[in-house]
């Protein structure tokens, strides 16, 4: 299949057994079915890549299921856009399944990473924090000099600095297929899978991001 990846939702971790006995640690994805919704070409759009809608719903507001039905697809609570290697291979309303990934193929996987509210310099970037002693009563946690006074006299841009954590676009790669079920459209995956449980994710081919 030409198609580099697919969307789908995160249902949580489990294990599975090797032959030897042995056992790892997997997190199990509801994979598709996915609808190309929109095909994208370079003389119409400058590139090519698919539209996937996933999760159909009844209803939706007036531009986003106008542009769905202007290409005769049904309504999708979710659309993503995916590479391809070949877009005369694919067109609108073909249905695409989790058999599109074999076991034992490198993957990537993009979420949104759990929001951890707001959260100081130890726990976001794992500062080390001030002294526990020598009269350094309260810098067990601070995060130290943030800059000179004179110049620049301001904070730089990007500092490492309290703030918001997590609920971020992330991507983690290097994951491993361990199983396909296409009868279920279940991908056991070993490594780490970002976000929440029932979190949206897209699942891609190693190296097949879209630029």
């Amino acid at each position: 299949m030409t198609v580099h990846g697919l969307i789908g939702k995160k249902i949580g971790t489990t294990q599975v057994f090797r032959e030897d006995g042995r056992s790892d640690c997997v997190t199990a994805i509801e994979v598709g079915p996915c609808t190309v919704t929109q095909v994208k070409t370079a003389d119409n759009d400058g590139y090519e890549s698919v539209q996937l809608g996933f999760e159909p719903i009844k209803r939706l507001n007036k531009p986003r299921s106008g542009h769905l039905k202007r290409g005769g697809a049904q309504l999708f609570r979710y659309l993503r856009e995916v590479g391809v290697d070949d877009v005369s291979e694919v067109e609108p309303g073909q249905s695409l399944d989790v058999s599109v990934f074999e076991a034992g193929e490198s993957i990537e996987i993009t979420g949104k990473s759990k929001g951890r509210g707001f959260a100081g310099g130890v726990r976001r970037y794992n500062f080390r924090g001030g002294p526990k002693t020598h009269g350094q009563s309260d810098r067990h946690r601070a995060p130290g000099s943030v800059g000179a006074g004179s110049t620049p006299g301001r904070v730089i841009k990007g500092l490492k600095m309290a703030g918001h954590m997590g609920d971020a676009r992330v991507t983690s790669r290097g994951l491993k297929v361990v199983l396909a079920d296409a009868e279920r459209n279940l991908l056991l995956v070993r490594g780490t899978v970002p976000g929440a449980r029932n979190g949206l994710v897209v699942v891609r081919k190693a190296g097949k991001r879209k630029r």
